[in-house]
């Protein structure tokens, strides 16, 4: 990891040494065509995450962060494609608009390179919701910025927007595993994606929960919703990462917020986090008991349910919700789980409790989720939303 600079101002969030940029020349290139210099070498940093990235001051004096994404074997870059196509969208927002993310600068369609302002100072949303400041205040902003986001009109921007289907869950993985897809599969992942193959309740549940986003009615929807694609500047959340932006179910997004706590309340019984008034517990859980399990993890549900209220909440406050919404969001909270434990399991060679914990609250919302819509307080209130 690298050391901050003593003179200039770094965002808050984990850093990494970044790919040199002398193997990556089209990065300057970019930021020269933009008229912002070069990258300079002292402090030039990169945040975690799948893509290259580098992030700091140029020649220029602006703070700057430039991110990949992945081309087709083509050479095209639909992942960038649709990171404009929000663009686009998000420039017709009033400055007083609920859904902000940090401006975009331009960029290198040839190397799928995107240029964005850097966010000085800022904090991801799971190093936010890690530290226990993820209040309820800050999940009525998600809501309401995640309700704006599916209210956007795109053909009154005139701009097309990616209708193909949402890459997740992957239904041909639920009969078999891919066998090109061992080899960068670690053994827990192979044991997390076992449990769901040989349930077939859960195979069931989620090849229906499919049926139902298919007759829903569409909106712009984000797609990859985690904590981490938030970014608290100043007192104010910011959406970033848009790269499987499309229409699609609007009940994906608020099921991935929804089971981002969800999974955060599991963790939380069997390892420390900044909540406030939680006790530090086992690490992963193996020295808990099964009823132990189960009474911390009921506790700390209660805990957590607020959170999943209020951004309920900020999202009525902006936009009424189809009559099945609630249940299908519950439905992909449910998937949600099945999906966090599966990314965590990358680095582990068996199955923890806290990943069978997770997995059997998901099973428990894929298959009643109309049951789980009042414990997590998505009744919709009568009325509009203001």
């Amino acid at each position: 990891m690298t050391t901050a600079s003593p003179t200039e101002p770094q965002p808050a969030l984990l850093r990494y040494q970044p790919t040199a940029l002398d193997t990556a020349p089209e990065v300057d290139e970019l930021l020269r065509q933009l008229g912002l210099g070069t990258f300079v070498a002292d402090g030039l940093t990169a945040f975690g995450g799948r893509n290259d990235n580098w992030a700091g001051t140029t020649t220029s004096g602006e703070r700057v962060f430039v991110k990949s994404v992945a081309r087709a074997a083509d050479g095209s870059s639909p992942e960038l494609e649709r990171s404009l196509a929000y663009e686009v969208l998000a420039a017709r927002l009033p400055a007083d608009s609920p859904l902000r993310s940090p401006a975009h600068l331009g960029v290198h369609r040839e190397a799928a390179l995107g240029a964005y302002r850097l966010l000085s100072g800022a904090r991801s949303g799971s190093e936010v919701a890690l530290d226990g400041d993820f209040d309820e205040e800050l999940c009525r902003s998600a809501g309401r910025a995640v309700a704006t986001l599916h209210g956007l009109d795109p053909e009154d921007a005139g701009v097309e927007l990616d209708r193909g289907e949402a890459p997740l869950p992957p239904l041909g993985w639920l009969e078999a595993f891919p066998w090109a897809a061992l080899h960068d599969r670690s053994m827990a992942q192979i044991a997390a994606w076992k449990l769901v193959q040989d349930d077939a309740e859960v195979v069931a549940a989620l090849k229906l929960l499919r049926e139902r986003e298919r007759a829903a009615v569409p909106t712009p929807a984000h797609c990859d919703l985690r904590f981490d694609q938030f970014i608290l500047h100043e007192g104010t959340l910011h959406l970033c990462d848009w790269e499987e932006f499309r229409i699609a179910d609007p009940a994906r997004d608020v099921g991935a917020f929804i089971g981002e706590w969800l999974f955060q309340a599991t963790y939380s019984v069997f390892a420390p986090t900044g909540e406030r008034g939680a006790e530090p517990q086992p690490a992963c859980g193996f020295e808990l008991t099964h009823e132990e399990i189960v009474a911390r993890g009921s506790a700390s549900l209660r805990r957590h349910v607020p959170y999943v209220a209020a951004f309920w909440q900020g999202y009525l406050d902006c936009r009424a919700p189809d009559a099945g919404l609630a249940e299908r969001a519950v439905g992909f909270a449910g998937w949600h789980m099945y999906d966090r434990l599966i990314a965590t399991a990358q680095a582990h060679a068996v199955l923890s409790p806290v990943a069978r914990a997770a997995a059997g609250i998901g099973r428990v919302l894929l298959l009643d989720p109309s049951a789980a819509v009042a414990t997590l307080r998505l009744d919709t209130p009568s009325g509009s939303p203001r």
